[in-house]
């Protein structure tokens, strides 16, 4: 299945698509797609944007990504590492309009409001995994009857939301090339300083007029994004065995002072970095 930016072509005669990606990296391009996408991480590490929201993550971690919300899967290290994951898409019409209204649905028929916004499970997580891995030799009766499952699972398990902003409509080419130019210029350079206006002219636009555009598509100002992004780095470098010190990771994450770092790093993640570490040593 080719991926397009902001679209993903259905393929005929297939209701259920059942995509794995094995390679040196994912598909790192702003995008998004009529279906909804369930994905397992089977191996990698790196960051999940999805509208305005980023999030990290590593193997086993599972993403549920609403139709037509914009995101991209970036992992770290690409010329050092393998990656691979298991996606799932379809549409709440892809066994009929009327499919998901029969009675014996009702149980999982919220599931398709819960996705709006996308969702991560934080609980049943094994046994989540284990009905996504069995899916690709699957053959179609069983694939089937195991998404059913699936599915199922997905809606009593606990779970955490990925995106408080959904998207309305799709994107249009012309918005959605914009918006990648940007993320792929941001997610590269991220630990350099960026003005305003260097990347309101990457966008073709004026600062005004990209400051608008950006934070009509992602409900926040493009700096808030990226401190979040610098934040969202650290935390990983935080979590890294290579033991830099919270100063090293704070320039290498972006941030010029370790005073700004901190207090940045607080009031996205509620604690200092020195206690994010204590947390992170604690449950291990």
């Amino acid at each position: 299945m080719k991926i397009y930016p902001f679209k993903i072509p259905k393929p005929k005669k297939k209701n259920l698509i059942i995509q794995v990606d094995e390679g040196s990296s994912f598909y790192d391009k702003l995008h998004q797609h009529e279906e909804i996408q369930i994905s397992l991480i089977i191996q990698g590490k790196g960051k999940l944007i999805i509208a305005d929201s980023i999030h990290p993550f590593t193997n086993g971690d599972i993403f549920i990504i609403g139709s037509q919300c914009p995101h991209l899967f970036q992992n770290t290290n690409k010329s050092l590492s393998k990656v691979a994951m298991i996606s799932i898409f379809f549409t709440k019409n892809s066994f009929g309009k009327q499919f998901f209204l029969i009675p014996e649905m009702k149980e999982i028929r919220s599931f398709f409001e819960q996705s709006d916004k996308g969702f991560s499970p934080i609980s049943k997580i094994s046994s989540i995994n284990k009905l996504i891995l069995s899916l690709p030799k699957a053959n179609p009766f069983d694939r089937f009857l195991t998404f059913f499952k699936l599915l199922k699972k997905l809606r009593k398990c606990k779970t955490k939301t990925l995106t408080h902003f959904v998207y309305p409509k799709e994107i249009s080419n012309n918005e959605g090339n914009r918006m990648q130019l940007v993320y792929t210029f941001v997610l590269d350079n991220f630990q350099n300083e960026i003005s305003l206006e260097h990347i309101a002219h990457l966008a073709y636009m004026t600062p005004n007029s990209f400051c608008r555009f950006f934070k009509q598509r992602t409900n926040k100002t493009f700096f808030q994004f990226l401190i979040e992004l610098r934040v969202e780095h650290a935390c990983q470098l935080l979590n890294s065995p290579k033991g830099k010190s919270i100063s090293e990771i704070s320039f290498a994450s972006g941030f010029k002072s370790i005073s700004n770092f901190n207090r940045k790093f607080k009031s996205i993640k509620g604690v200092t970095p020195s206690n994010y570490i204590l947390s992170l040593n604690s449950n291990s």
